[in-house]
């Protein structure tokens, strides 16, 4: 019987990528990702099997639903080990279309952040019977605003874990994946007493679709320009509507939603604010370009970060294997988002628990 030799596929892969032309990018990337590949001493073991994150003793991944009389909603909880000598943040990570909670903690790696910097995680969970892709319905008109809809059991369930553990609420943040980004703008911007920041990784603006057909053009062109309008947001008593801070991810060779939507979203949130904008280029350690655009305010604090990931597609850069829709090769979304939300803290919370 012939023995063939053993192949390193993940190698071939690696040594594939150098000068590769962006446009098969996508190619390699599925066949690491049938091999089960990726960086191997940060996420995959010695035999090449993606490594996925254990919970040490004392920490809790534990299942949860919300109800009211707008519906319910299943959510995860990470609390990392220890006793908190001060109540902590919460990040709530809201997945993308056909991902679970458990998928999306698993490609993200939040939950291993979340032990070694001791905060909390919530992965509100979308139903197939709401859809059946498990989509957020972002699209629509009553999932679209604050206290309707989807919005409302998010927020709901949000104002549970704040009664029920000991989270700093000025320091709750929301970040999502392509329908779950477009999901956390949406909450960012009908909720600004309730978050202190955003992140987004392929999403697109809030309220620009209406229906399922307005939805797809949008995710396929960006779709129609329309003129600055005022930020969605509460307005302050001189009725000026403070700036939401916003980190955003998008690979430009994004097929699924496209790049331009991701100018968008940075056109609602600034509305008309003027801010100075810096730019720094950078790769990864895997060989990804990455375009870092700040927009800074009067002390220089990032109050928009947009970072363009360079021959990325739809995928949460800096992703593990261990969870679908990442690029294990590019600059760490996950880390970097935490490195932003750490700048911003919630300062009017007046009515975050009891609205």
């Amino acid at each position: 019987m012939t023995r063939w030799p053993k192949i390193d596929l993940s190698a071939m892969i690696r040594r594939a990528h150098e000068g590769l032309p962006a446009s098969l990018f996508g190619l390699f990337d599925r066949l690491k990702a049938w091999h089960g590949g990726g960086p191997p001493e940060s996420s995959a073991g010695a035999s090449g099997t993606p490594r996925a994150f254990v919970p040490p003793p004392g920490a809790r991944f534990e299942t949860h639903c919300y109800r009211s009389a707008t519906g319910q909603l299943d959510y995860k909880l990470y609390r990392p080990s220890g006793a908190p000598e001060v109540p902590r943040p919460l990040v709530v990570m809201l997945h993308g279309c056909t991902q679970s909670a458990d998928d999306f903690a698993a490609g993200t790696g939040m939950n291993a952040l979340a032990e070694a910097q001791s905060f909390l995680v919530a992965y509100p969970e979308q139903s197939t019977s709401a859809n059946a892709t498990q989509c957020w319905n972002w699209f629509r008109p009553g999932d679209q605003v604050r206290d309707d809809g989807e919005p409302a059991l998010i927020a709901g369930a949000i104002r549970d874990i704040l009664r029920d553990y000991p989270i700093d609420p000025t320091r709750v943040y929301v970040a999502g994946l392509s329908a779950g980004g477009a999901e956390a703008l949406i909450m960012g911007l009908a909720y600004p007493e309730l978050f202190a920041a955003i992140g987004i990784h392929s999403g697109v603006p809030q309220g620009i679709a209406n229906d399922l057909p307005s939805a797809l053009e949008l995710m396929r062109a960006g779709g129609p320009h329309q003129p600055d309008q005022p930020r969605p947001n509460r307005r302050t008593q001189d009725n000026r509507a403070p700036l939401m801070p916003t980190i955003i991810f998008h690979g430009d060779r994004d097929t699924c939603v496209h790049p331009a939507n991701a100018r968008r979203i940075i056109e609602q949130i600034k509305g008309g604010a003027r801010l100075r904008t810096q730019t720094n280029h950078g790769r990864s350690a895997w060989g990804i370009g990455f375009s870092q655009i700040q927009y800074l305010d009067g002390r220089d604090t990032p109050l928009i970060e947009h970072w363009i990931l360079h021959g990325v597609g739809h995928a949460w850069s800096g992703g593990s294997p261990a969870g679908s829709y990442t690029e294990p090769r590019g600059p760490d979304a996950s880390r970097e988002m935490l490195r932003f939300f750490s700048l911003h803290q919630q300062r009017n919370m007046a009515s975050c628990v009891h609205d």
